[in-house]
């Protein structure tokens, strides 16, 4: 199965290097095209001049980008190039409503689609241990599990197209709760006078642990925030989940907040850093 990888951002990248790991990489495209050509010469694969060219060199296209607006545009860019028969599949978050939207319009030249986000970090898509949450149809699922699987450890079709990106948003309102609590539990470790790194490393092995306060309460210790899980695409991905709430007449109060949290980070010039750095305000309660 020749497979292309459209998307070479922080988790695409990694995605892309285990699909070639894997025997199944043929062309790559980003919109950044230094990107592309850096890592085709690495791998030794095609860096292609447009989507439409992955689509017509590869059997199966796998996108990971950033936005709802990016999917649709790539999307549209694929279709000069695409014949029936085709499968694609959308790793980045979006909402339940762009995912039938793409999948609408590849169906109209045969190609079938999955939406199929992703979570665990950068660290899961380097070492293929990613969670993968599918939407669509059982015959493309089955279909695409050699790319799947060559990717992440937990993949699980949960419905009919969207379902994935419904289950993405269920993950997101999780991460906003964990990484909002444990920067106010760092914060008040901190004004209690207790050493942090034993606090992570004790706690870590505790009843309230997460992979969150394991992964990433480390940044607050040592009060740097490289960039795992950017600030300004969770709050893209929690604008998402109180829309998606919303469509039922329901608010999402940890959202709600977390997303005002998020708003004044970028506000100071962090939303290109990681999502730990909500310690940059909770630490400030005890200021």
């Amino acid at each position: 199965m020749t497979t292309g990888f459209i998307g070479l951002g922080a988790m695409g990248a990694h995605m892309a290097r285990n699909l070639h790991r894997a025997g199944l990489l043929t062309a790559v495209w980003n919109r950044s095209t230094d990107k592309a050509q850096t890592l085709a010469a690495e791998l030794g694969c095609v860096a292609a001049a447009s989507p439409a060219e992955v689509a017509r060199q590869c059997d199966l296209i796998v996108l990971c980008v950033a936005a709802d607006a990016d999917v649709l545009d790539v999307v549209q860019q694929l279709l000069p190039g695409v014949r029936a028969g085709q499968l694609v599949i959308d790793c980045s978050t979006v909402s339940s409503a762009t995912a039938h939207a793409a999948a609408a319009l590849l169906a109209a030249h045969q190609v079938e689609f999955l939406d199929c986000p992703v979570s665990g970090g950068t660290e899961g898509a380097r070492e293929a241990t990613l969670a993968i949450m599918a939407g669509g149809s059982e015959a493309a699922f089955a279909r695409a599990q050699p790319v799947l699987q060559a990717m992440g450890r937990t993949i699980t079709r949960f419905g009919d197209t969207g379902a994935g990106q419904a289950a993405k948003a269920t993950n997101q309102i999780m991460c906003a709760g964990i990484i909002r609590a444990v920067g106010e539990a760092m914060a008040f470790a901190r004004a209690q006078g207790l050493p942090l790194a034993q606090v992570v490393e004790t706690l870590g092995k505790g009843a309230g642990s997460s992979w969150y306060f394991v992964n990433r309460a480390p940044n607050m210790v040592r009060g740097s925030y490289p960039a795992g899980f950017r600030v300004r695409l969770h709050e893209k991905d929690l604008r998402i989940c109180r829309d998606m709430a919303a469509a039922n007449g329901a608010a999402l109060p940890v959202v709600d907040s977390v997303l005002r949290d998020y708003a004044q980070l970028i506000a100071e010039g962090h939303g290109d850093e990681d999502i730990s750095a909500i310690f940059r305000l909770t630490e400030r309660l005890f200021d």
